[in-house]
Formats: C-alpha cells, structure tokens, sequence
C-alpha cells in the first residue's frame, strides 16, 4: 500500500490491512478516514479492526461510508472538516481510492476551478473528468 499524494495533506489509498497501519503511523501520518462501508469487506478489514490498530499505533481514525448515494452535501462537508480538523498527514481509504479522490474533488469545488482540480487528481492517477459538470 503507497498513500497517494492528492493536496497538501490529504492522501489517498485502497483498501488498507491492520499490517498497514504501522507503517502509516512510522511515515507520519496522523489520521486516518475509512470512505468503504463494511458491508464491503471481510471481517479483518472492517472499519472496527482497523480503527482499533489506528488507535494502538496512536492514529486518530474516523469512518465516514461513502457510496454513490451518500456522496452527498452533507458527507463532502463532513470529509473536509475531518481532514481540517488535525495538523498532519491524512490517508483516507476505500476500495480502490477512487472515491476518496471524488469527495476531495466535490470538497473542492467552489474554491478552485474545475480545471485545477482535475489536474490535480488526473496527476494523482484518477481520472475524474466525468465531474467536471459538478465541480463549480
């Protein structure tokens, strides 16, 4: 598992293992966000196992689910103001990093151009052009 730089402090990823965790933690990040509902992982990778080795290795650890149909106002806001809240690194996951990419692009919106924010994330490996009538 390699964080995907995005902006500033946010860093994207696939679905993370608690044998990651550590390694997360040595390289100086100081949080991390599950975007991947439960539902869609095994038992080893729920949100609640992860978390607890989170804790362990002294990381904050939040879980904000984000699907097609939660992506909405309420839990982009909610993203960026976990992401604002702490100094340091944040890794936020889900199963490929995708829509950790497309909430920080809708977070994003309003305070750069469309333009800016595709770079920035076609540059991080994410294709997200099929935003583009979104992002404002």
């Amino acid at each position: 598992m390699i964080p995907i730089h995005i902006d500033e402090n946010y860093f994207v990823s696939p679905q993370i293992s608690v044998g990651d965790v550590n390694l997360l933690a040595e390289a100086g990040f100081a949080k991390i966000i599950c975007n991947r509902p439960d539902d869609e992982v095994s038992q080893d990778l729920k949100a609640e196992v992860i978390g607890a080795a989170a804790r362990e290795a002294g990381l904050s650890f939040d879980v904000l689910p984000l699907t097609h149909q939660t992506m909405n106002a309420k839990n982009i806001k909610a993203q960026f103001d976990l992401v604002s809240e702490i100094k340091g690194a944040v890794l936020a996951y889900c199963a490929s990093g995708t829509r950790c990419a497309v909430v920080w692009a809708l977070s994003q919106s309003g305070s750069r151009g469309a333009n800016e924010i595709l770079q920035i994330t076609n540059n991080a490996g994410y294709n997200l052009e099929g935003l583009r009538p979104h992002l404002l």
